[in-house]
Parts: structure tokens; sequence; C-alpha cells
């Protein structure tokens, strides 16, 4: 089992808060795009209010929350689709960066989506969350120390993401759809040396 001090999740129940955040990330991607600095990033951010969020500590909180976000993927093309492409492309580049921010998102897009379309499998239910879970709390002493309302809503927000990025038709779907990653996102990951990654988006050649 892993120890709480070298865990590879630590950070990971961030996302109770900072969640998928397509608008903000969006929002920040254009900003970065306009070469802003990260502080003049987020002072536009709170002065214009562009986040609609009711407090200015919530609107910073998440607009760095963003910049580290976009920033993690190492990747300026992306961070420009982000803010001038399709929201279904730039969706997926969220999603590639919120599982490049966390270990718990990776491992549950590859582990859990990923081998279901190498297997073909397409049936999903919250079983599937649970298991993965499961295993987690086995393999990881910080993992296992989270309280069950953390548990909670992580498998929420998993869920959410899932069905935002139409992987599900909605929170209550009983099968994955299949998706197709697009070519800008594909490039990016095999150039990131991150081809493991593919697979959360049922790509396999």
């Amino acid at each position: 089992m892993t120890e709480i001090n070298s865990s590879p999740y630590k950070g990971s129940a961030q996302i109770t808060r900072e969640q998928f955040l397509f608008y903000e990330m969006r929002t920040t991607a254009k900003l970065i795009c306009e070469g802003l600095e990260d502080n003049e990033i987020i002072d536009r951010i709170v002065e214009d209010n562009l986040f609609q969020y009711p407090t200015e500590k919530s609107i910073r909180r998440m607009a760095k929350a963003c910049i580290v976000r976009l920033k993690g993927i190492c990747d300026i093309d992306l961070v420009e689709a982000v803010a001038s492409q399709s929201s279904e492309t730039a969706k997926q580049i969220c999603l590639y960066a919120m599982m490049k921010q966390y270990r718990l998102v990776w491992d549950f897009m590859i582990t859990v989506i990923g081998e279901k379309y190498r297997m073909q499998n397409f049936s999903f239910s919250q079983m599937d969350v649970n298991v993965f879970f499961m295993q987690l709390q086995e393999q990881d002493d910080y993992v296992a120390g989270w309280s069950e309302s953390t548990m909670k809503k992580i498998r929420q927000i998993l869920i959410r993401v899932l069905a935002e990025n139409e992987y599900l038709d909605d929170i209550k779907a009983d099968h994955i759809n299949p998706v197709w990653l697009n070519p800008v996102l594909e490039n990016a990951i095999r150039s990131n040396n991150d081809d493991r990654a593919l697979a959360a988006f049922n790509c396999f050649s």
C-alpha cells in the first residue's frame, strides 16, 4: 500500500471545489492568448466578474486553478484551441488538462473508461466507479483516509465530467458512448509522450 506522504493522489480531493470548469477554462484560455501575465489575467477576471461568482476570493481561487491547469498541458496550441475551437474539441482538451492535473482523474479515465473501450464493453453503472474507489482505497493510505462524504462528492463529479463530455448521455445513463479524439489533441498527447491517455479517448491506433 502507498504511504500517505508519497501518495500520487495528494491534492486530488481538490476537484470537489475545482471540478471541470469548462466556461472558466475557456475564459482564462482567451486571456492567456491575449498575452496577459498571470496576475493580469486574475485581475481582469475579478474586475469584470467574468466567472459570475459571488465573492472575489472564490473568483481568484478559480482563476488561479484554471491557469495552473492550462499551463499544466505545456502546449500553447492546445490553450489556443480551448479558447477558439468548438465546444466539443475544447472540452476534450479541458478533460486532458484535468487528467494531467489530477492523478485520480488520469487513472479513472484510463483504467475504467479506457479499459471499457478496449474491451468494447460499453455498459456503465455506479458500480464501475465504486469498484475503482474500493481498489484505490486498498492500494493507497491517503485515499483510504478520505471521508465518505468526500468520496461521494468525487464520484458524483467524475460522473458529471463524463456526461459533460458526452461519454454519458446524462448522469443516470447505463452505457458509455464511443467518442472521437480530435487530431489536434491526439497529436499533442503523442508529442507529450502521454500515449497511455489515448485509451481514455477511445483511440488505440
